[in-house]
């Protein structure tokens, strides 16, 4: 993975697009490079074109990836479906998928399954000087509306036809039609019952794989958390989780910023004494959706994750269960 980061001069004066400009810079890239490899690009912590008309004192940081494959190949991996008619596919992705291809993760995606559950051929890679940056990435993500973290389990629902794509798409815009549930084991106990998180999420400059909360500013992404702790068991939480909004890592930061890191969280939070070798605990619960050309939403839930149920028999064993008081 390739970061260029270059804040605009405060007396820069033109009205360049940002592909141009990066371009005419002594230690830029060309366009066709920015524009075939793109995987972000960010002005001021917001996602932004290649057009986008640079201004002074712009904070620029992109993101593109050197090594692109001619195809997205479809490949024989087998999926956990908890649902499927002829305009969607409902699965329970596994800890340790990626969503889609990017990054240096182009195969074993579900994207790469999908296409071979559905009998689909390769998706050849749209190059340079054919399309658009955000049509090239688009190409690279057929059915995927919403997207789960690689080390996050759960449930995810993809598009088999371009309509089913933008009828579902325009619901994850609108967050008020889509509910997303999760369920997390976190590190510490919150300070209520029940909260909700209202920040501003922006990649973190010092560690680009990271993102950090901001308050009291518009830098960066608006999001929104609200959670609910079921019960703790010493210094542990169980935690119910629903997003308002779906940013990268948006429950990880979030939950960090309440001092409650999820467990196993090799990014956000440092190896637990009691649980040294835990992966993520972060899964994807329940998705309630109206489906296309339903009257009544449909509910989908997984059941939870092996790696949930040794946890949690360790908790039940050495600690007390005790349900926070409600807030008054």
């Amino acid at each position: 993975m390739s970061y260029f980061s270059n804040r605009v001069p405060l007396e820069y004066a033109k009205a360049e697009r940002l592909d141009k400009y990066i371009a005419n810079l002594s230690k830029g890239m060309n366009r066709s490079k920015l524009k075939s490899g793109v995987v972000e690009i960010l002005v001021n912590g917001k996602a932004q074109k290649v057009s986008y008309k640079v201004k002074a004192g712009d904070q620029i940081d992109i993101q593109w990836e050197e090594n692109v494959p001619d195809n997205i190949e479809p490949q024989d991996i087998p999926l956990d479906i908890i649902y499927e008619d002829e305009n969607v596919c409902v699965v329970n992705k596994r800890q340790g998928m990626v969503t889609h291809p990017a990054c240096g993760n182009w195969d074993g995606t579900l994207v790469n399954a999908l296409l071979y559950h559905w009998g689909r051929q390769a998706i050849k890679e749209i190059k340079e000087g054919e399309a658009s940056a955000d049509k090239i990435l688009a190409n690279r993500r057929p059915g995927i509306v919403h997207r789960l973290d690689k080390e996050t389990s759960g449930i995810i629902i993809t598009a088999k036809n371009r309509d089913t794509e933008e009828y579902l798409a325009g619901l994850f815009r609108d967050h008020r039609k889509i509910k997303k549930e999760y369920i997390c084991i976190c590190m510490g106990r919150p300070q209520h019952q029940h909260g909700v998180v209202k920040t501003q999420i922006v990649r973190d400059l010092r560690d680009r794989k990271k993102f950090r909360v901001a308050v009291d500013t518009e830098e960066g992404k608006y999001a929104e958390t609200h959670y609910s702790c079921i019960a703790c068991y010493g210094e542990y939480s169980l935690m119910r989780v629903r997003i308002v909004t779906g940013r990268t890592h948006q429950i990880r930061v979030h939950m960090k910023y309440l001092n409650c890191p999820i467990l196993g969280d090799g990014v956000y939070s440092k190896p637990d004494r009691k649980f040294p070798n835990a992966t993520l605990m972060l899964n994807a619960h329940k998705l309630t959706i109206k489906l296309p050309g339903a009257s009544s939403y449909s509910e989908f839930k997984n059941k939870t994750p092996e790696r949930f149920r040794e946890i949690m028999k360790v908790l039940h064993r050495d600690f007390s269960k005790v349900i926070l008081p409600k807030d008054r």
